[in-house]
């Protein structure tokens, strides 16, 4: 299912929630505005390299990335100072633009692209034995770029060529010891300017003669670390390339609870069946949201044929439900709420058998017993209010 079925799907939705009582409107927008960031507005990571420039493009994303499943990068061609759409594994893309290097005209280039695209994160590149006054030129530059780019955050990677035992000293070289602990010293440096200070999330230190296994560790730490870091529109893409289960895991229960939340709200209006369509739609794609999350395509008729495949009985005590919520909205009051209870439940159980079979991998016999558990559970009448970053807005099950 492409992105722009998926837009109209929820353009169509916001005009049902117009139809609902003003006070119900704007805290179930609130919900589904970080949704549609999240999933109907996703894109590519756009990741800007800075910094010390010998080693190819190719090679630095192979390490970036090396636990996606990435495809030998050596055929994939890299331009300089241009935004450039770049496969990793098969679940998702970058652009990255290497900024590495520009000189005066090069950086009225880089500059130029920028004005195009903002970055979401500088990775910035530092290798051993760099002499002061060009570490200090190539972090005057990032500096200049980072005015220029908003509020994009920095990852800054220490690399050590070579093994510092094997390279001989030249002149210009700082004294012993100085290299001793290169990632807390390339911390320092970018602290102590301005434009930096505040904006770097991590300083990574990764060794040319780390193994596969180390090198894999490392990829797995940086992209767990972009995952929780990007901007919503570009987190569902990372998280895809990451294959990071807990990372997969904790959009889902975002997506879920939220999805629950404006169900409960929508279902305690007083009108009988009138929510339906709404509650419908919202149930199937949440479930082609997860689905989504954890590598697969979306599709609506996929999510219709898992919410059947739950069991007859489930179907049948959905019906039966939905009698008695439309029995309910005939008294007012206290029978709003249990109907609002009910919609938000059923929705939550939904949600948290679709995120136990698509991400977990149980059996669709355990996503069943997942289901009817999570039924049970009470669901909040309020809207949880929304926070600055949805991802990070820890809600308890």
């Amino acid at each position: 299912m492409n992105q722009s079925l998926f837009l109209h799907i929820a353009e169509r939705l916001e005009g049902l929630l117009g139809k609902l009582p003003t006070s119900l409107q704007k805290p179930i927008l609130h919900e589904l505005i970080p949704l549609k960031e999240l999933f109907l507005q996703q894109r590519a990571p756009r990741f800007v390299l800075t910094g010390a420039g010998s080693l190819p493009a190719q090679e630095i994303v192979a390490a970036l990335f090396s636990s996606a499943g990435l495809s030998d990068m050596r055929d994939v061609l890299t331009e300089l100072y241009r935004w450039q759409e770049i496969e990793i594994g098969a679940l998702g893309k970058i652009m990255l633009l290497d900024a590495r290097g520009a000189d005066d005209s090069a950086s009225d280039l880089v500059r130029d692209e920028l004005n195009l695209q903002a970055g979401d994160v500088f990775i910035y590149l530092q290798e051993s034995g760099t002499k002061l006054a060009g570490r200090s030129r190539e972090q005057d530059f990032l500096a200049g770029l980072l005015r220029q780019n908003g509020q994009a955050k920095i990852v800054a990677i220490a690399f050590e060529k070579r093994s510092r035992r094997a390279r001989p000293k030249q002149n210009g070289d700082e004294p012993d010891g100085a290299n001793s602990n290169c990632a807390a010293k390339l911390a320092s440096e970018l602290s102590s300017r301005p434009e930096c200070s505040g904006r770097v999330i991590k300083v990574f230190e990764l060794r040319s003669e780390a193994d596969g296994a180390a090198r894999d560790q490392f990829s797995r730490e940086l992209m767990a670390l972009l995952s929780a870091e990007l901007p919503n529109e570009a987190r569902v893409e990372m998280i895809r390339i990451s294959r990071d289960r807990a990372a997969q895991t904790r959009i889902a229960q975002v997506l879920v609870k939220s999805t629950s939340a404006m169900c409960t709200a929508i279902g305690a209006q007083p009108i009988p069946l009138a929510d339906l369509p709404i509650l419908t739609t919202l149930q199937l794609v949440m479930i082609s949201g997860i689905m989504h999350i954890s590598g697969r395509e979306k599709s609506l008729r996929a999510a219709t044929e898992f919410s059947a495949a739950l069991g007859a009985n489930v179907g049948a005590g959905m019906l039966l439900r939905e009698g008695t919520r439309a029995l309910l909205k005939f008294f007012p009051g206290w029978g709003n709420v249990v109907c609002g209870m009910v919609a938000g439940a059923g929705t939550y159980a939904i949600g948290k058998s679709a995120t136990a079979y698509f991400i977990e991998g149980v059996s669709l016999k355990d996503a069943r017993r997942t289901y009817l558990a999570s039924r049970k559970k009470p669901v909040r009448q309020k809207l949880p209010a929304r926070s600055a970053d949805p991802i990070s807005n820890d809600r308890s099950d």
